[in-house]
């Protein structure tokens, strides 16, 4: 894998941006495949008014990037780039972009899958929902647990504001 190609931060408080991850464009490959995860305006019935996502924002990076070289070995794939944000989301927002190029289809999309569940379940980003009424809650079960949560087996930890 190309690692001059993109060397953004991994984890960006700014909002992210697609065509960065897109060059360069690759002669060896047929096959682009792009993931993009938004916030929605819902979780479990509940009206979602915005999110907050922090991290271990030096070892998400670190993580990002062994991932990416992790994928790119594992599924024959030359380029694969994510990005995650963090800080306050609103809805409709982007949180990750994900981009995988491969020689062809198949490839690709079992990469972009792949480096999408492995950022989400490996990397120390949480995401704490807020809602209409008030509260908020960790969500749990996609990213890394938070501790307290983790500790008592819970899928949400939530509080009011």
């Amino acid at each position: 894998m190309d690692d001059l190609a993109f060397d953004a931060p991994r984890i960006q408080e700014r909002p992210l941006v697609l065509d960065e991850l897109l060059v360069p464009a690759r002669d060896d490959c047929g096959a682009l495949a792009i993931f993009a995860g938004t916030v929605r305006n819902h979780h479990d019935g509940k009206p979602v008014t915005h999110l907050i996502y922090t991290a271990h924002v030096r070892l998400a990076d670190k993580m990002i990037r062994a991932i990416e070289q992790e994928i790119g070995m594992r599924h024959g794939v030359p380029l694969c780039r994510v990005v995650h944000r963090i800080g306050r989301l609103a809805i409709g927002e982007v949180a990750i972009y994900a981009v995988v190029r491969a020689p062809h289809r198949a490839e690709a999309f079992a990469a972009l899958r792949a480096a999408v569940d492995a950022v989400k379940h490996r990397v120390p980003i949480w995401k704490e929902e807020f809602y209409a009424d008030g509260t908020s809650a960790f969500v749990t079960g996609c990213c890394i647990a938070e501790p307290e949560a983790a500790a008592h087996g819970d899928a949400h930890h939530s509080h009011s504001h």
